[in-house]
């Protein structure tokens, strides 16, 4: 088994860690149905006091034996590390819940957020939690509907259903509490941060380039662009920087080049060479 994939397992397995941790810390003692098979263990746990390691067992493993069949081995392999450490991570840690966050709003923050750790990890480890995940991208073979629509529907469905068992108000929490998760997943995956990528629409190309060499010591990109109503050629300019340098370069900018039109976008993830100000490299190797 080589490196990568021995780290593969790694990120899966201390992501399904922390999913389990998520659950029994904070989750499940805030009444927090926020999506999934989890959310409706919750449920369940509440309406007839089933514990969740059974359901999410009970619940997992046609699905993953559905999955094996449907999608195949290599994706099945992949999964079945968390789909079944996950449920047993919930049964060694139950003790944890009655000492776990029960104010709702902490419970959905704190819980989303390692909920969030937990799932993005498992992801860059190329794994998957099974579960409703599973399902979507059953449905999404046969339906030909995206799995993050498949996805969403199976989580509005579960919190619809949370504010009958328990109320609406804990379904808006558990609301919350998806929205917490999925921005900790981007940010676990993409490494999302304060880079910025900024587009400038100049007719002064060189002095516009000068600035960015200047005040920040960033590479720059051109692009040749007309203008759509005066059809007047203009120098289309991009460069990455990190979030204070951007901040700086609007001041430099704003000053020297009041004309140009400058747009500040967030950068989820930067790769490959030049970005990196361990080295300088020149607009050529920027490009």
């Amino acid at each position: 088994m080589g490196i990568v994939k021995r780290l593969d397992y790694l990120y899966t397995i201390i992501g399904s860690i922390l999913v389990a941790l998520s659950y029994n810390l904070f989750l499940l003692p805030s009444q927090l149905a926020a999506g999934g098979i989890s959310g409706v263990s919750t449920i369940l746990n509440e309406l007839f006091q089933v514990e969740p390691f059974i359901v999410q067992s009970v619940i997992n493993i046609p699905i993953f034996i559905a999955g094996w069949m449907v999608l195949g081995r290599d994706f099945s392999l992949k999964t079945i590390v968390a789909t079944f450490l996950i449920p047993f991570v919930i049964f060694l840690t139950d003790d944890f819940v009655d000492n776990g966050i029960h104010n709702p709003l902490l419970g959905a923050i704190y819980g989303g957020i390692l909920l969030g750790l937990g799932l993005g990890l498992v992801y860059r480890g190329n794994g998957s939690t099974g579960g409703t995940a599973t399902l979507a991208q059953i449905v999404k073979k046969y339906t030909g509907l995206s799995s993050g629509f498949c996805q969403l529907i199976v989580d509005a469905v579960v919190v619809a259903a949370s504010a009958f068992v328990f109320d609406f108000e804990l379904a808006l929490y558990a609301l919350i509490s998806i929205y917490v998760t999925s921005k900790v997943i981007d940010f676990v995956q993409l490494h999302t941060g304060d880079n910025k990528l900024v587009f400038i629409i100049t007719e002064e190309e060189r002095t516009v380039t000068q600035l960015i060499y200047d005040s920040v010591e960033r590479g720059v990109t051109k692009v040749s662009s007309f203008g759509s109503y005066s059809h007047a050629e203009k120098a289309l300019l991009f460069s990455v920087m990190e979030q204070k340098e951007a901040i700086y370069f609007k001041q430099v900018i704003s000053r020297a080049e009041p004309e140009s039109f400058v747009i500040f976008l967030n950068a989820s993830d930067i790769i490959g060479r030049g970005f990196s100000k361990s080295k300088r490299y020149d607009s050529n190797q920027n490009e």
